[in-house]
């Protein structure tokens, strides 16, 4: 999820609970990554489950976390979940669309189809959790929940194949590649041919850790856009390098892109309507090697974001006029060249499916502790597998411990958000909450227990 900070609506209370993820993995215990922390008591608010069953997802979970992989380098990653689905029963694809992406299939007679997605890929972070977990490959963290998605599929996959009694039809769990990149689902869906070797779901599910009290989920509001849609670009400026003893001989790109940069500011207030919410960031900046040498070119990597396609290619086009103009004022010799590298729509879940799921987890997980969430502008490539038609359900995560939680909102230090260093899960109440939404919108469609 390429995204800064996601928020809910409504104001959470959590009243009951004291556990961090800390206390649950063992930190401080020496237990280090034996996922043993699970096995003592049920995190408060979560429905029961088989303790041997969580032991094996927060293994899972720690040593994903532990060993991130980058978009597009998530083999170990894939081997992990391939195995683990294998185990439970699944039969496993691998390279769908190319590089990692893998699909489970587990058929139990004639029925629904329903798809559970997860991500495999990790951000370019260097991990400041301090957590005896904490990844062991420098400058690459989880810093976005996906392990905390893996182990929780898995962990409901596991609830399902035990209980085949209780549903009717075939479960599909695809390990989706390159998310943060929003380049890992399209290729699925079509070089992968997804749905046509393994059938269009009737439902497709999933789930995202956000900054919310951790035992909650967080549904948007039937009809309302969860995510916005987001363009993301690379901009190469042109200058002429030289000595910077002699800055009038050269076209230095490095005063351009800062020009540029300070120019895109206001290409959110001034190419939508004040209704509109549109984001643009610079996120990166690239220029030169020493500083008594002006370069020749510098790069700059950008997204926009906005909830409606047209809005999205008026934030573009906005942006593209900034970069040009710049670019001429400056004298650049040649044009710069602006690259469209990823883009994806908003996300909007199917209204009737996010009903009957919400109703599932309220009946799960008790209602207090489902909650309505906000339109947030943190982008997802998840809406590309509404194609066909199929119904999509997603929801967030909450993964802040009560302490945490209980601490901001006293005017104590802010949490750590998803792609932050200090992003730090409450596995030991998240992980469970996520095993039990998934399973219970699972069992839903699949004609199981959860009320319709």
């Amino acid at each position: 999820m390429r995204c800064e900070v996601v928020t809910a609506a409504t104001t959470a209370k959590v009243t009951d609970g004291e556990g961090d993820g800390r206390e649950g993995t063992g930190e401080g215990t020496g237990e280090g990554t034996t996922g043993e922390g699970v096995t003592g008591e049920e995190p408060s608010g979560a429905l029961p489950l088989p303790r041997l069953l969580l032991r094996s997802a927060l293994a899972l979970y720690l040593d994903l976390h532990a060993h991130p992989e980058l978009s597009g380098h998530e083999h170990r990653t894939a081997d992990l979940l391939a195995a683990r689905l294998t185990d439970h029963g699944l039969a496993v694809t691998r390279a769908v669309g190319g590089g990692h992406g893998l699909v489970g299939v587990l058929r139990n007679g004639p029925g629904p189809t329903v798809l559970l997605r997860t991500e495999l890929d990790a951000l370019p972070v260097t991990e400041a959790t301090g957590l005896p977990y904490a990844s062991t490959t420098p400058g690459v963290m989880h810093a976005c929940g996906h392990d905390l998605h893996i182990a929780a599929v898995t962990g409901a996959v596991a609830l399902l194949a035990d209980d085949r009694d209780s549903w009717r039809g075939t479960l599909l769990v695809v390990g989706q590649p390159a998310e943060e990149t929003l380049s890992g689902a399209r290729p699925m869906l079509e070089d992968g041919r997804l749905y046509e070797r393994f059938g269009t779901p009737d439902a497709v599910l999933a789930q995202h850790a956000a900054p919310l009290p951790a035992g909650t989920v967080a549904h948007a509001p039937g009809g309302a856009p969860l995510m916005a849609g987001s363009v993301a670009a690379d901009v190469t400026l042109h200058g002429r390098g030289g000595h910077a003893a002699t800055p009038h001989l050269t076209v230095d790109p490095v005063l351009m892109a800062a020009a540029t940069v300070l120019g895109l500011q206001s290409v959110a207030a001034h190419a939508t309507a004040p209704a509109e919410q549109a984001v643009l960031t610079v996120g990166s900046v690239r220029a030169g090697e020493r500083g008594n040498i002006t370069p020749d070119t510098a790069e700059l990597s950008l997204t926009v974001r906005a909830f409606t396609d047209s809005a999205l290619d008026r934030l573009l086009a906005a942006a593209t006029r900034v970069v040009r103009a710049q670019a001429a004022a400056s004298g650049a010799p040649r044009d710069p060249e602006l690259t469209v590298t990823a883009r994806s729509p908003a996300l909007l879940p199917d209204p009737a499916l996010t009903a009957a799921v919400r109703r599932a987890h309220e009946a799960s997980l008790g209602a207090a502790r489902v909650l309505d969430a906000a339109p947030s502008t943190a982008t997802e490539d998840f809406p590309h597998f509404a194609a066909g038609g199929a119904p999509t359900a997603y929801w967030l995560l909450g993964t802040t411990g009560v302490r945490e939680w209980r601490a901001a909102r006293a005017g104590g230090a802010l949490v750590d958000p998803n792609h932050a260093p200090g992003f730090a899960p409450d596995v030991r109440t998240a992980l469970p909450a996520g095993i039990t939404a998934l399973a219970a919108a699972a069992r839903h469609v699949l004609g199981g227990e959860a009320e319709s």
